[in-house]
């Protein structure tokens, strides 16, 4: 029986080599053969420390307006920031945690408390929901007038701010669900201060104060649905799922249809933290079959064709199948 590793190593990684993957190959007397998938980003810190600071000053000026021009919606969009405030904080702790070093009992390191910070993010969003909808229902019964020009002042301060956090969160945003997760609540943030805005132009022109509260609601609906995916996401990752960007049918018939394979079963796709997926499976092959070359190839298909950099295969011979069977 034979085996092959395929690590991706974080920054507290040793022997590193720098661009793209690398993949090696070593053969030891016992039978085991490792290949070694390297990739590296420059920390995220100084992302997530701008948006929070910058984010959570603007938080408090628009709550204070907001209680100022009797806006709920103000009240509303500065929940919202301040949601996202949190969850920034959350995704930078767990990048900062991702890059710790694996050590003791925690021979993962802390890279899955990315997927950790991503479901915690999820979860206040829905709750904040809950709370915006329930001011804004009792603002129908007890509507009070708005000051729309100081509301429009705000949330176009609003769209600056947010904009100028998402561009920040621009790269990135494909690879890692809590850079994503930031990308989309600050863009999302940026469109609702937009509206915000024309919620104050069309109360100015008409008086028309329900438009506020109803404006509160929107925005509720908007929260709502850019954090399900993001909630569902995290959940199945959290309960290690196979990430949504491997195609487990096409991995699957890829893997059956290499050469000399018999059998493929045990095959599991998890994710280590919100950038690095791991897999491990069971192939079985003829006896004399080159399992080094097969192994080699394998591993940088995984790599580079699936985005698994952390693969363990378990070879097989086809004469001892009777005692690997699929649990």
């Amino acid at each position: 029986m034979a085996k092959a590793h395929s690590h991706d190593h974080d920054d507290h990684g040793h022997d590193h080599h720098h661009g793209h993957g690398h993949g090696h190959g070593h053969s030891h007397g016992h039978g085991h053969g490792h290949g070694h998938g390297h990739s590296h980003a420059p920390p995220d810190d100084w992302r997530y420390a701008l948006g929070v600071g910058l984010n959570l000053a603007f938080v408090v000026v628009e709550a204070i307006a907001g209680l100022i021009a009797h806006s709920t919606a103000l009240l509303a969009d500065a929940g919202h920031n301040l949601s996202d405030v949190l969850g920034l904080a959350l995704a930078g702790g767990a990048a900062w945690l991702a890059r710790r070093p694996a050590g003791g009992r925690r021979t993962y390191g802390y890279a899955k408390a990315t997927v950790l910070a991503a479901l915690a993010n999820a979860l206040f969003l829905i709750f904040a929901c809950g709370g915006i909808v329930w001011e804004a229902v009792r603002r129908f019964g007890e509507p009070e007038a708005i000051k729309p020009g100081l509301v429009m002042a705000v949330a176009a301060a609003g769209v600056v701010v947010n904009t100028a956090t998402a561009l920040m969160f621009v790269a990135g945003r494909k690879n890692d669900v809590n850079i994503r997760g930031a990308f989309l609540h600050m863009a999302a943030d940026a469109a609702v201060s937009a509206g915000v805005i024309v919620a104050g132009l069309v109360i100015a022109l008409t008086g028309w104060d329900w438009v506020d509260p109803a404006t509160s609601l929107v925005i509720v609906a908007i929260i709502f649905i850019g954090t399900w995916g993001l909630l569902r996401e995290s959940v199945n990752l959290a309960l290690d799922a196979a990430p949504a960007g491997v195609d487990l049918k096409r991995l699957q018939t890829y893997l059956e249809g290499g050469d000399g394979v018999v059998e493929v079963h045990d095959l599991h796709v998890w994710a280590m933290s919100t950038t690095k997926t791991a897999l491990t499976v069971h192939i079985v092959r003829p006896d004399g079959a080159d399992d080094e070359a097969y192994r080699q190839e394998v591993l940088g298909v995984l790599r580079d064709e699936f985005g698994v950099g952390h693969a363990t295969l378990q070879i097989e011979r086809a004469r001892d199948e009777h005692h690997c069977q699929p649990h």
